[in-house]
């Protein structure tokens, strides 16, 4: 090296004092430059990874609600499930929900839902505020025996003879107050109202604001977003919830929606013309039957879920960044 050429280098900023080389930042929407550019084999394959899982989730779907909507004699020709109807017919539909069980199990499933999320958000919030309030009244005591359910389940057995010994069998209470907290949302929402400014809550505090007004009228408008995740959460779990009915519950006129939807699809229970309308001429095939109750307990979760999904991200990622 004893030429005065000097080799070709690319220069890099230094920090004033010394140390490390700053890395060029990629803009916003740019892709990093360690990431380099892809390939147009890997932009297909991630394409046809992407497209095939689409498949494998929308396909049941679909074959569901077209089998639930096809016409007795295209379902005999396909031989149970319809990819596609150019007879669509709503005679399934009109048989589930112009009576019987299917329609009074629905109506149960959603007062369950709407009590259990209303009574499951009251006590968390609750909770979860007096959790994260430094002062409160034996809240380490409290928080670890919270952690520690999270930990230890009491079991199938212990909680039939805990029902049974209050007296709620064969009650709706039974599917309410078993299951009205979970400790995980309780832990989630309490670290959300950590991430609170304290400077605001003593402001208020300092104004003659008691607790239940710092609740009610700052914390709950800065928490939109979890209360509706964790709102979710409740309503999905008390929807979808039949195992604690089949323990539970021993009339069949109290059933929930997904109780029934076990006993006729699950367990391919026939449905006879006692449990349909009988308002129609001839009653749709069973499999007909089967994949309409099956759509009425998707839908509901289905229409909710985009109202509330803008803040589903922001609440899921309550506490996983710092600072």
């Amino acid at each position: 090296m004893t030429s005065g050429t000097v080799s070709p280098a690319v220069s890099v900023a230094r920090p004033a004092g010394g140390g490390r080389p700053r890395r060029p930042r990629s803009g916003r929407g740019q892709r990093p430059a360690w990431m380099g550019e892809p390939s147009r084999l890997g932009i297909g394959a991630r394409g046809l990874v992407l497209g095939l899982g689409c498949l494998a989730v929308v396909v049941p779907f679909w074959a569901v609600l077209m089998t639930s909507i096809a016409s007795p004699e295209e379902i005999s020709r396909a031989g149970g499930f319809v990819l596609w109807t150019r007879e669509p017919t709503l005679d399934a539909y009109r048989a589930v929900l112009s009576g019987g069980i299917v329609t009074r199990a629905l109506m149960v499933s959603a007062g369950i839902t709407a009590v259990g999320t209303a009574l499951s958000l009251v006590a968390t919030i609750a909770l979860a505020y007096a959790l994260s309030r430094p002062g409160s009244l034996l809240h380490k005591p409290i928080l670890l025996m919270t952690v520690f359910t999270l930990l230890f389940n009491p079991g199938i057995i212990p909680m039939y003879l805990t029902v049974k010994q209050l007296g709620l069998l064969d009650n709706y209470l039974a599917l309410i107050l078993p299951v009205l907290l979970n400790a995980f949302n309780v832990i989630v929402m309490r670290a959300f109202f950590l991430e609170i400014p304290g400077e605001l809550l003593e402001s208020a505090f300092m104004d003659g604001a008691g607790e239940v007004r710092i609740l009610l009228r700052i914390v709950l408008p800065l928490s939109k977003a979890v209360v509706a995740v964790i709102g979710l959460f409740y309503a999905v779990a008390y929807w979808n919830a039949f195992f604690s009915a089949m323990l539970y519950l021993q009339s069949p006129e109290k059933w929930p929606l997904q109780l029934v939807l076990r006993t006729y699809v699950v367990n391919d229970t026939p449905i006879g013309s006692d449990q349909l309308s009988s308002s129609l001429e001839s009653l749709p095939p069973q499999i007909s039957v089967q994949m309409a109750i099956l759509v009425i307990s998707i839908l509901p979760i289905l229409l909710i879920y985009p109202f509330i999904q803008k803040h589903f991200a922001k609440g899921l990622m309550v506490g996983a960044v710092k600072g």
